[in-house]
C-alpha cells in the first residue's frame, strides 16, 4: 500500500507557481552580464531570477540578440503571437509620430492615435504589395492598450478651453513682472521650431526631378532650432542648430564653438530635455548676464517657455538671476511671442537668402549651373543662411510678437507681422524668378513655408524610416582609441560596475535599475567592442 503524501506537500504542488513576465531589456542585460564574467548565481540574485531561467537566457543568447534589432521596444514583453512585419513597422513609425507630436506640444487622444496607425498600416500595406494585403487591423481599443503597454506611453488627454472663457495667463504674467520689477529687456522667450533646410517650392525643377528620383529625399532632411529673445527686441540670443548627425563631413576643418549657431545632434534631430538644460546653464544664463552688464541693468531675467516635454521642469533651481514661468498648455499656442510671427518670418528670410546665395553662385543662367549648386548646397551653407536670416529679423518685428501677452510692452509703430510675410513672399518671388524659377507664385512660397510646421506625414515616416544613418556624409564614427590597453579596460569596466552597484543598491526600483544600468552600459559599447576585439586579437598566433 502506497506511503500516504504529508498534505502540506499536496499543498504545496497543487499551488500554482506565479508566472513572471521576462522583458526584452532583463534578457539582455542578462547576456551582458554574462560576458563582463559574472557568474550564473550571481546574476540570478542581482535580478531576482531562478538560476534556470537565467541559463535558459544564456542558451537562447542568439536568438535574444536577434529579436532586440527587430521594432519591439526593449521593456515589451515576450509576445505570445506572430506579429507581421508590416505591423512591427507600423508601431514603430507610429511611435516616431508621437514622439514628434510630443516635441511640438501638440494634444493627443485615443482615436487620433488610432486613426494615424490605421492609416500608416494601409500605406504601408500597399507599399509591400498585394501578399501583405490579408492581413486586417482595424486599430481597436485592445490592439492601443497593448500597444501603449509595449511602448510604455502615458495617458493622452487633451486640454482645451470652454468657449467664452477668457484666458488669465496675461494678468497672471504682468503680476510676475510687477513683483519682480523685470524691464522688457529683461523678459525672455525661446520656442523650438523645425526646418526643412534643403526644401524648394513643389513647382520647381529641382523639387520636380528629386521626387522622380528613387531612395532619400534631402527635402526631408530636417532640422531643429531653438530661437528667442527678449521683449524689448534689442536682443537675439544665438541660435541652438540640433541635427541627426554631429561630425557631418561639411564640418570638417570648422571649430563648432565658432559656428554661428550652438551646434548639437541627436539621432532625430530633437531637442531633449539634457540638451535644453544644457543650453539653459551654459549658454542663456551667462548670454543674459553678459547682456545685462553690457546694458547697466541687474543682472536677473525671467524666461517664459511652454510645456514641451523637452523642457524640464526645475529649471528656476538651476539659477539664483533666471526665474523660469511656464505658459498653460490650453493657450501656449496662440500667445507664446515666438509662435506669433518670429518663427514664420525667419524662415521666410531662409528662404530669400537661399535664393540670394543661388544667384551670387550661377548669376540664375543656366540651369545645370543651378542643380550642379544645389547637389553640393550642403548643412554648412544652411548654416551660414541660417544667421543671416536670423540677423535679418528687425527689433520691431521681435517686439511686436509680445502684443497678446504683455501689450504694454510694444512699442505702437510696430509693424504688422502678416504684412511683413507677406512683403517677404513678394520679394522672394521676384528673386526666385530670377534664378530662372519662372513657375514659381506666391501660393507656392506660402506653401513651402508652412510645410515646415506640418506634423510628419506617412510618408515622411516611411522615407524617415528609409534614411540612412548620418546623412551628409557622417563621421560619426567612434573616435581612434586604439592606444588602450585590455588591462587599461578592464579596470574603467570594473569602475563602471562599481558604479553601478552603489547607484542601484540605494534603489529598490527594479525598472530604474534596469533604465540606469543601460544607459551607462549603452555608453561604453564602443568601449566594449575595442575590449573584445583586442582580446580576440591577444588570442591569435603571431
Amino acid at each position: 500500500m502506497p506511503a500516504k503524501r504529508p498534505l502540506n506537500a499536496t499543498v504545496i504542488s497543487s499551488a500554482k507557481r506565479e508566472r513572471k513576465a521576462i522583458t526584452l531589456d532583463i534578457k539582455l542585460e542578462v547576456l551582458r552580464r554574462f560576458e563582463v564574467g559574472e557568474k550564473l548565481s550571481q546574476i540570478a540574485k542581482a535580478l531576482g531570477l531562478a538560476v534556470s531561467t537565467v541559463a535558459t537566457i544564456r542558451d537562447n543568447k542568439e536568438k535574444i540578440k536577434a529579436s532586440s534589432q527587430i521594432a519591439t521596444p526593449l521593456r515589451a514583453s515576450r509576445l505570445t503571437r506572430h506579429r507581421s512585419a508590416v505591423m512591427e513597422t507600423m508601431e514603430r513609425l507610429l511611435h516616431v509620430w508621437l514622439e514628434d507630436q510630443s516635441q511640438r506640444n501638440m494634444p493627443l487622444s485615443v482615436t487620433i492615435i488610432q486613426e494615424k496607425a490605421k492609416s500608416l498600416f494601409d500605406d504601408l500595406q500597399r507599399e509591400q504589395g498585394e501578399s501583405s494585403q490579408k492581413e486586417k487591423f482595424s486599430a481597436s481599443k485592445g490592439w492601443f492598450v497593448r500597444f501603449k503597454e509595449r511602448h510604455c506611453l502615458p495617458h493622452f488627454k487633451i486640454d482645451s478651453i470652454a468657449p467664452g472663457n477668457k484666458d488669465t495667463y496675461p494678468e497672471v504674467l504682468k503680476s510676475i513682472i510687477e513683483e519682480g520689477e523685470y524691464t522688457p529687456q529683461q523678459v525672455f522667450n525661446v520656442d523650438e521650431t523645425g526646418l526643412y533646410w534643403k526644401r524648394m517650392p513643389e513647382r520647381t525643377f529641382i523639387s520636380v526631378e528629386e521626387k522622380a528620383e528613387p531612395g532619400f529625399k534631402s527635402s526631408r532632411d530636417r532640422l531643429m532650432l531653438l530661437l528667442g529673445g527678449n521683449a524689448a527686441g534689442d536682443f537675439k540670443l544665438k541660435p541652438l542648430l540640433v541635427y541627426h548627425s554631429e561630425n557631418p563631413t561639411a564640418l570638417k576643418g570648422y571649430s563648432k564653438p565658432n559656428l554661428p549657431v550652438i551646434w548639437r545632434s541627436n539621432k532625430k534631430a530633437w531637442v531633449t530635455r539634457s540638451i535644453f538644460h544644457e543650453w539653459f546653464t551654459s549658454f542663456f544664463c551667462p548670454a543674459v548676464e553678459k547682456y545685462c552688464a553690457q546694458n547697466n541693468l541687474t543682472n536677473r531675467a525671467l524666461l517664459i517657455l511652454d510645456s514641451a516635454p523637452c523642457h524640464p521642469a526645475n529649471l528656476s533651481d538651476l539659477s539664483d538671476n533666471v526665474r523660469v514661468e511656464y505658459l498653460h498648455d490650453s493657450t501656449a499656442d496662440s500667445v507664446q511671442p515666438m509662435g506669433q510671427g518670429v518663427t514664420s518670418t525667419f524662415k521666410a528670410h531662409y528662404l530669400r537668402r537661399t535664393f540670394e546665395h543661388i544667384l551670387e553662385a550661377t548669376d540664375g543662367e543656366d540651369t545645370a549651373v543651378i542643380r550642379e549648386f544645389w547637389r553640393n548646397y550642403n548643412i554648412m551653407d544652411a548654416m551660414d543662411n541660417i544667421a543671416v536670416a536670423w540677423e535679418a529679423l528687425r527689433p520691431a518685428t521681435m517686439n511686436s510678437v509680445w502684443e497678446k501677452i504683455w501689450p504694454q510692452c510694444v512699442q505702437s509703430q510696430s509693424v504688422s507681422q502678416t504684412d511683413n510675410i507677406a512683403r517677404l513672399r513678394r520679394n522672394i518671388v521676384t528673386l526666385a524668378r530670377t534664378v530662372a524659377f519662372e513657375e514659381i507664385v506666391e501660393a507656392d512660397v506660402d506653401q513651402l513655408l508652412q510645410s515646415h510646421e506640418e506634423a510628419l506625414s506617412n510618408e515622411g515616416l516611411m522615407q524617415l524610416d528609409q534614411e540612412p544613418a548620418g546623412q551628409e556624409g557622417s563621421e560619426d564614427a567612434a573616435p581612434a582609441l586604439r592606444q588602450l590597453t585590455t588591462r587599461q579596460l578592464a579596470a574603467a569596466f570594473s569602475h563602471f560596475e562599481a558604479g553601478l552597484q552603489v547607484l542601484t543598491s540605494c534603489s529598490h526600483d527594479d525598472e530604474w535599475k534596469l533604465k540606469v544600468s543601460r544607459a551607462i552600459n549603452d555608453a561604453v559599447t564602443c568601449y566594449r567592442e575595442l575590449y573584445s576585439e583586442k582580446k580576440r586579437c591577444s588570442k591569435q598566433p603571431s
